[in-house]
């Protein structure tokens, strides 16, 4: 058994009861497998549920806390033997609702301050018996006649006749760089399946033409007994139109009992909206340069065009500044003993990463080959932990108190009556301004604690000054201030919807993503903002696809099953004028609980599909029967099946 090549086995249980969460227990139990016995030990572990330091414990004490990392010790004189097993129960901050929001990762600190990795089990639940998920949750393909292709999204106007074989690959004519950008997609995404082949191999003739009054993501399906045509304005559109021919290939060969292929007629489409996209956290988790890459990938596999690359929070700051090379030689890393420690599922060794300059241009120009826009996101003014730090010349010297974000960061907030704050942050920016050729740059704006900066003299100087009496006012004046500098740099402001409060910025530069809940849209949108809806009860992919054990995920914003994200309206009651305000939709990906590559496939597919569809297909085309019969045949990063 693999248990048997560790020293040390922890295991956690959580034991809901009738009498409210406040009333169940959370218990962890550190087995000694080792032939020594173990004293003066203290138990670090992570995951994401925060641990409620000042609530009562049994059988141990909390010596350490940051955020969701903790360290417990035994009572004192406490010896563990080979062979037995000590208990303690702690009070968390939330009820547990699902396998990942226990404990993930545990380590053991001994006598002389090393830390030793252990066997770390999911967390249990004394109500649950059903194995737990991973992987993509299985859609059965569609019986016969449901659709008579597999397209995800489904075009806008499908014109086509007639039945023939499947071909068994495309051998696309000329050397336009849609074929080769086409070509190297699906390779990366099928390999072995041979979805491209020339004459010589059997190929189905696929001619592309570049021109005609479309769209810039619009493109035209052309079909004969023996060929097919793909008409677009850009290259964009005929990679768009080559990805509807492979989806169609593909499904008519691995299923020909549910889907044909076409011998005449047309498929003319373009999306209903502009703005398709996903947001990707990689600081809560890294991702390496191969996975961002793949990802994006399946996003073009499914015509998203927006990527929302989220590179800083408190538990990490992920690509290079060559101004501030400590950013990714400490903010980068977690481990034991370090600047950061153990968060979210780390072990006790050195783990993380960063992206270097040379990484994000590749990963910039594979977006933009596919079709995608990048945008970067630096969080601020909150959610900096991990940038404070780091940078000494960020810190207050004068703040003379303590304040905690949601999270349980310290003091992480960058104060708005500091110029250096301004000078670091732009040098910053400017560096980043010049990998990241789209014109949006994110700048997050959420969360900030609402007693930030309460016992700075100068920011309540400030306060004074602006004529405000909370964070929030301040944070305004923060973001006003920087988003007339990124102005002058010719770029758009993109923030979470904070940055609509305390005075909001400039409406006539800028877009808000709005997140808390449903509603939150159209009233961004009444009050005149460009708005791309994001509501965590829908589109965050973090949260569970059900509200049972079973499943991974998070719980705060409820849960979303693949048809509940699907149904879901972006607009729905929205007036003319609050509409001519949506500029798209994104999906949200929050990586607390992705610490393994099955939890990720299982929250983030077919979620994804299911919001791409809705960006991008007419509301008057779009069907559950058929969405759920075709979407089994789309992509996932790690290809993980439950």
């Amino acid at each position: 058994m693999a248990s048997d090549w560790y020293g040390y086995v922890v295991e956690s249980e959580w034991t809901p009861t009738d009498l409210g969460w406040g009333n169940a227990s959370y218990r962890i139990t550190l087995t000694n497998r080792t032939e020594q016995a173990l004293a003066g030990f203290r138990l670090g572990m992570s995951g994401p549920a925060l641990v409620v330091k000042d609530e009562p414990v049994v059988n141990c004490s909390i010596v350490y806390k940051l955020s969701n990392y903790c360290e417990i010790a035994p009572p004192s004189g406490l010896v563990l033997a080979p062979g037995e097993s000590w208990t303690a129960t702690i009070a968390l901050s939330f009820p547990l609702k699902h396998w990942t929001d226990g404990a993930v990762t545990a380590m053991v600190v001994t006598s002389d301050g090393k830390a030793h990795a252990t066997l770390t089990r999911p967390a249990g639940n004394a109500g649950s018996t059903v194995p737990l998920k991973r992987g993509v949750m299985p859609m059965p393909v569609a019986a016969p006649g449901v659709a008579p292709y597999a397209i995800v999204p489904w075009p806008n106007a499908v014109a086509a006749s007639g039945n023939r074989t499947a071909p068994s690959g495309l051998d696309i004519g000329g050397h336009d760089p849609a074929a080769a950008r086409f070509a190297d997609l699906v390779n990366h995404l099928f390999p072995g399946e041979g979805l491209i082949r020339d004459a010589a191999e059997g190929g189905y003739p696929v001619a592309l033409e570049l021109g005609g009054d479309f769209g810039a993501e619009a493109y035209a399906l052309g079909f004969a007994a023996d060929r097919a045509t793909v008409k677009a304005a850009t290259e964009t559109g005929l990679l768009y139109g080559l990805i509807t021919l492979g989806q169609m290939l593909r499904g008519a060969r691995l299923h020909p009992q549910s889907f044909t292929f076409p011998t005449a007629g047309t498929i003319t489409d373009e999306p209903s909206l502009a703005w398709r996209g996903c947001h990707f956290d990689v600081s809560r988790q890294f991702f390496s340069t191969a996975e961002v890459k793949q990802f994006l990938r399946t996003m073009a596999w499914n015509k998203l065009n927006r990527f929302h690359w989220h590179l800083s929070d408190d538990e990490s700051w992920r690509v290079e500044i060559d101004a501030y090379p400590e950013l990714t030689s400490k903010a980068a890393w977690r481990g034991h003993g370090m600047t950061i420690p153990p968060l979210l599922g780390s072990g006790p060794e050195r783990s993380g990463g960063y992206y270097t300059k040379q990484a994000v241009r590749q990963i910039v120009a594979l977006g933009q080959d596919l079709g995608i826009e990048t945008v970067p996101e630096i969080d601020v003014p909150g959610h900096c932990y991990a940038l404070i730090q780091t940078i000494s010349a960020l810190r207050d010297q004068g703040e003379n108190g303590q304040y905690f974000s949601i999270q349980f960061f310290d003091n992480n907030s960058l104060n708005p009556s500091l110029d250096k704050v301004y000078a670091v942050i732009q040098t910053i920016f400017a560096e980043l301004l010049e990998l990241f050729p789209a014109p949006w740059f994110h700048v997050g704006a959420d969360e900030v604690p609402h007693d930030a900066w309460d016992t700075s003299p100068q920011a309540q100087a400030l306060m004074s000054k602006v004529g405000g009496s909370e964070a929030l006012n301040l944070q305004a004046y923060f973001l006003q201030r920087l988003q007339a500098w990124l102005t002058s740099m010719g770029k758009v402001t993109g923030a979470w919807e904070e940055a609509s409060e305390g005075g909001g910025i400039d409406k006539a530069n800028s877009y808000l993503v709005g997140w808390r809940n449903v509603e939150a849209n159209q009233r961004l949108a009444g009050e005149g903002y460009n708005v791309v809806v994001a509501p965590a009860q829908r589109y965050y992919l973090d949260m569970a696809n059900a509200p049972d054990w079973h499943e991974p995920g998070a719980s705060w914003a409820g849960w979303s099953s693949p048809e509940m994200t699907y149904a879901f309206v972006p607009d729905a009651g929205w007036t003319d004028a609050e509409r001519a305000h949506l500029i798209g939709i994104q999906g949200a990906i929050w990586c607390e609980p992705m610490t393994e590559r099955g939890s990720f496939d299982r929250l983030v597919y077919p979620r994804l599909s299911a919001i791409a569809e809705t960006g991008w297909t007419r509301a008057e085309n779009k069907s559950w029967e058929r969405f759920k019969g075709s979407v089994g045949l789309m992509p996932s990063l790690y290809g993980v099946k439950e």
